[in-house]
């Protein structure tokens, strides 16, 4: 695989950086452009960006200079980790200009024609690409990854959507502060407390995990029909997002069969061993009290799900927890992943 010259748009907030931690040295990709708000245009990087995650900042992205987004950067992939606003403004821009954005953001996530992707989840969603370009005209592209806690929640239960089929989701999530990016939710607010409101949240695991569950039938994304329901609260912890989740499955199938067909869930990234997919999706653990975010969120890099207490729910069917990384495979990890795929797969061009 040739290397591509990539941008992160938004370096210097935290998915930002969780971007330029996952780039520094990789095989496919090489940082050629970091860009930020006017105001911080032109300055190094090292000297205005506070380093929010475990070890250093890569030495060779200190020393580069930041720019202002613009139409015209020397780029063929971009990372979207931009302000909703800027997003609105810059990604179909930069789209129309022959660069293939990877989002974060929430801008396109529902539109018709933008896959909504997870790499494992449903990668024949990519195919709308082809619906994309042709209708608006672009010569690159847009792909947006969901929300954190719809990407935990359509990570583990796509299995559970193939093997047996989904007809009732309830889930609580407990999310993590780094959830809300930099300074986050204020200490005041989080310490010694839970908030059981994030704007939207609720909203979007809903109306995401129906995308991402559903299928693409080579004209329009069909959703996958289920009854949904989600509370989303905000928890003292600094990264992982965990769901308690209870659903009715089609068959009434038994825990063993549940966490069987977690555990042999596979996908294209792993058929073509991408270099950040994980060796597993899917991790289930017997531990009676496990996941737990400080044991469990780095599993496989931060790039897996790991999925505990798998047991009958008297009311809905079957029950069970799940944690991702909310910044990496929520988040940063999870655009890089779908990048990976699609280059692999020839949809970026020769």
């Amino acid at each position: 695989m040739r290397k591509r010259k990539v941008a992160i748009l938004g370096a210097t907030g935290t998915v930002g950086q969780r971007f330029i931690g996952l780039l520094a040295g990789h095989p496919w990709f090489e940082i050629s452009a970091l860009t930020t708000s006017d105001s911080k245009a032109g300055k190094r990087y090292g000297d205005v960006t506070p380093w929010h995650w475990a070890g250093e900042m890569p030495a060779a992205v200190a020393d580069m200079t930041l720019e202002a987004t613009t139409a015209d950067l020397d780029a063929e992939v971009c990372f979207s980790a931009l302000p909703s606003e800027a997003a609105e403004r810059w990604e179909a821009e930069l789209a129309k200009t022959g660069h293939h954005v990877f989002s974060n953001v929430k801008t396109h996530r529902m539109d018709d024609d933008v896959p909504l992707l997870i790499a494992e989840v449903n990668p024949n969603h990519m195919h709308a690409l082809d619906v994309q370009r042709r209708k608006r005209g672009w010569s690159g592209s847009i792909v947006t990854n969901g929300n954190c806690s719809a990407i935990g929640f359509a990570l583990a239960a796509a299995p559970l959507q193939k093997s047996f089929g989904i007809e009732r989701a309830v889930v609580t999530t407990m999310q993590a502060i780094s959830g809300a990016g930099y300074p986050g939710v204020a200490s005041l607010d989080a310490l010694d407390n839970v908030v059981p409101f994030i704007s939207e949240e609720e909203e979007k695991m809903e109306s995401e995990s129906k995308k991402f569950l559903g299928r693409w039938d080579g004209k329009r994304f069909v959703d996958a029909e289920f009854s949904f329901s989600a509370h989303c609260n905000r928890v003292s912890v600094r990264d992982g997002h965990t769901e308690t989740v209870s659903l009715t499955l089609r068959g009434s199938p038994s825990p063993e069969a549940v966490k069987n067909a977690m555990r042999e869930f596979r996908g294209r990234p792993q058929e073509l061993r991408l270099p950040t997919a994980p060796e597993r999706p899917i991790h289930v653990r017997e531990d009676r009290d496990r996941p737990q975010p400080v044991l469990d969120r780095d599993t496989e890099r931060g790039m897996a799900a790991v999925v505990g207490r798998v047991r009958e729910d008297p009311a809905m069917g079957i029950k069970y927890v799940v944690l991702t990384h909310n910044t990496i495979r929520g988040a940063a990890g999870a655009s890089v992943l779908n990048a990976e795929l699609l280059a692999a797969e020839g949809c970026l061009g020769s």
